[in-house]
């Protein structure tokens, strides 16, 4: 029997549908289908992209952290912020340079080779399918926890949605729906925040029940390593991946990618503290919580249906766009940067198109078998998140920034990365607690700049 929290719910689902069908009308070719052309100003950057990156790890999973360790989490976070405002300050500028790229592949190919371009399409692949498994088994469990729907049905329904509008519409799409997600979740959470605080008595109630130990930050000096650790972890993890540098190639002009993705980097700080505060309130409502359920914990006990309506709307966005931006960037980076350059004979308009929607609805329907039947493919997929950093962060940032390139630094930075990271994580079973990400992306950028300088001083001593 439907609710008016369902009615409500299903109603926004059907709306999204809607909008991104109604945005993909015609699409005419592959630029149109991944970049729509170029075409994007400043806010509607900095909503696509926000909405990107706020998942439900960013969400629900920093409301859990928080809950068991305190703001310490949200510091961390703040790593990726400030992987925003530089990426603004630094690399947005240099985005002009490349008029006509589509996909992470183009930037790298003039500057390395077709063979990097072959590399970055298939790690790019393998960390966009890693991070949408997650996505659609998230979705599996809001719409089982909030509508009461079994695991596959949800999973069925949410990711159906996202299939259809991305393979019909591809980046307009995409970009359409992530504004209308990002608005309602932009709404939703600190709506949830404000009523927890008020369902408890104000923000002194909070105080009062909540360990001060979960208000500090630790300086013991291992707590400080783990933290500067998960920083840095946050702040490299997710730097260039294929949908946020998809994200800088569909301004209009370069002030708008500039603008759009430092608006962008300052929004996530006070919403990184507000799902971080969740947390604490749920803390406060209940300290035998199981953490997992810190965020809908407090939707369902502080807010009334509607809002639980509109809150519950607003974590299906979270979840949604995310999907949405990791299929699209899976879908482009197999096409543009593994097919294109291993065929003989290019393809023509029409067929490079349909490739592109034909492989958008593939990479959607195989990860929802995955999500369905092999959990644990999924923590595969999501474990290979740790060897983008390391393998092709620092030489897609080089090319960006316009510094002195070459093959050997690919090879020499890109092995050293990888070999560095499996060492440090499975070897050494990360010493001081410090991610193999961080050692490894390290590793990756003394190997890439010290590569040609090397032998440049063997050939001075020669002569």
């Amino acid at each position: 029997m439907f609710t008016t929290q369902s009615i409500i719910i299903f109603s926004y689902l059907i709306v999204v549908l809607l909008i991104g069908i109604w945005a993909g009308r015609g699409i005419k070719d592959i630029k149109d289908y991944a970049v729509a052309s170029k075409s994007f100003g400043t806010m509607a950057i900095f909503a696509t992209l926000s909405a990107s990156f706020i998942g439900g790890g960013f969400s629900m999973g920093n409301a859990e952290k928080v809950f068991l360790v305190g703001i310490s989490n949200i510091v961390a976070l703040w790593g990726f912020s400030l992987k925003e405002i530089l990426v603004a300050k630094y690399i947005a500028p240099n985005i002009r340079h490349y008029p006509d790229a589509i996909s992470i592949g183009d930037i790298m190919e003039p500057a390395y080779g077709k063979e990097s371009r072959i590399f970055a399409g298939v790690f790019g692949v393998i960390l966009s399918a890693g991070i949408l498994g997650a996505q659609i088994g998230a979705m599996g469990y809001i719409f089982n926890l909030f509508l009461g729907l079994d695991r596959s049905t949800g999973i069925i329904l949410g990711i159906s949605i996202v299939i259809i509008y991305s393979t019909i519409g591809g980046m307009r799409a995409v970009v359409w729906t992530d504004i209308v997600q990002f608005i309602v979740l932009s709404v939703g959470i600190p709506l949830t925040l404000y009523f927890g605080i008020e369902h408890l008595g104000g923000w002194s109630e909070v105080v009062e029940r909540v360990p001060e130990s979960h208000f500090t930050i630790s300086l013991e000096p291992m707590a400080l390593i783990a933290l500067i650790s998960l920083f840095l972890t946050f702040l490299l993890g997710e730097t260039l991946v294929p949908p946020y540098v998809q994200r800088l190639l569909i301004g209009k002009r370069n002030r708008n990618v500039r603008r759009g993705t430092m608006l962008s980097g300052l929004f996530s700080i006070p919403f990184f503290a507000t799902t971080g505060l969740i947390g604490l309130v749920a803390l406060a409502l209940n300290p035998s919580l199981d953490a997992n359920l810190a965020m809908p914990y407090v939707i369902q006990e502080a807010l009334s249906p509607v809002l639980q309506a509109v809150v519950i709307s607003a974590i299906i966005s979270i979840i949604m766009s995310s999907a949405d931006s990791f299929l699209n960037a899976a879908a482009i980076a197999f096409n543009n940067d593994i097919i294109k350059p291993i065929l003989k004979t290019p393809l023509n308009q029409d067929a490079e198109l349909k490739l592109a929607r034909m492989t958008t609805l593939a990479v959607g329907t195989i990860a929802v078998i995955f999500a369905l039947s092999i959990d644990s493919i999924l923590d595969i997929l999501i474990y290979s998140y740790n060897f983008w950093a390391p393998t092709t962060l620092v030489p897609l940032a080089a090319a960006l920034l316009g510094l002195k390139l070459s093959k050997k630094r690919f090879i020499s930075g890109a092995s050293a990365g990888i070999i560095t990271t499996l060492l440090w994580s499975n070897l050494l079973d990360s010493p001081l607690g410090i991610d193999g990400l961080v050692v490894g992306t390290l590793a990756n950028f003394i190997a890439f700049f010290s590569t040609d300088r090397a032998n440049a001083k063997a050939r001075n001593n020669s002569i």
